[in-house]
């Protein structure tokens, strides 16, 4: 089942944590992309260092952090990669959660040859550990880029499944690649699933 628009219009942490052991799932002209979501960080607007909107910042890139919960909002790091969040809150308070680690479940080849030019079967085990296990890579693996970004998250195209009931242990603990944001560089809002190969820094 898809999850509606009054699961992201929530506080932010919540949905981050929340949104471990759903699917993720790129629907690229009928062919599905799907992977379970296994690591998350919740980034908290206004009042968050870390977070674009920090203060009430307003640039072109952090615009659709305002905007209306369940939107993917898209931006480039490091001048190459892709990084997914997904949209929190109420429409008007800057917040998001960054998709950090899914686990492949359907559409592995076309994963495999969007990051590495060939098929699942002829990657490495070093590959295969690391075809998800970030944010610019599972964006480069979903091949999600700067045209998804204000898509709405409740339509057919880029959107979250709510997936199978799963016991797992959450574990929380600070954000990674931040160490700009002072005080909030040591803030417990990163949450990844006990355990899974997946996640991208144990």
């Amino acid at each position: 089942m898809k999850l509606d628009r009054s699961f992201y219009n929530r506080n932010t942490l919540i949905v981050a944590k929340e949104l471990l052991g759903k699917i993720l799932v790129h629907n690229i002209d009928g062919k599905l992309l799907k992977g379970k979501i296994v690591e998350t960080e919740g980034y908290l607007g206004l009042r968050d260092k870390a977070a674009h909107s920090y203060g009430g910042k307003k640039t072109n890139r952090v615009e659709t952090m305002y905007g209306d919960p369940g939107r993917a909002y898209v931006y480039l790091i490091y001048g190459m990669y892709y990084c997914l969040n997904i949209v929190t809150e109420e429409e008007g308070s800057p917040e998001a959660v960054l998709i950090r680690g899914v686990e492949p479940l359907e559409g592995i080849d076309e994963m495999s040859i969007n990051r590495f030019g060939k098929f699942y079967h002829q990657l490495t085990k070093y590959q295969k550990r690391n075809l998800t296990n970030g944010p610019g890579k599972l964006s480069m693996a979903f091949n999600i880029g700067k045209t998804l970004d204000k898509e709405n998250l409740c339509g057919n195209r880029l959107y979250v499944e709510s997936g199978l009931e799963e016991d797992f242990n959450i574990i929380e603990t600070t954000r990674i690649g931040i160490d700009y944001a002072e005080e909030a560089k040591d803030f417990p809002y990163r949450f990844y699933i006990e355990g899974n190969p997946y996640v991208s820094k144990l």
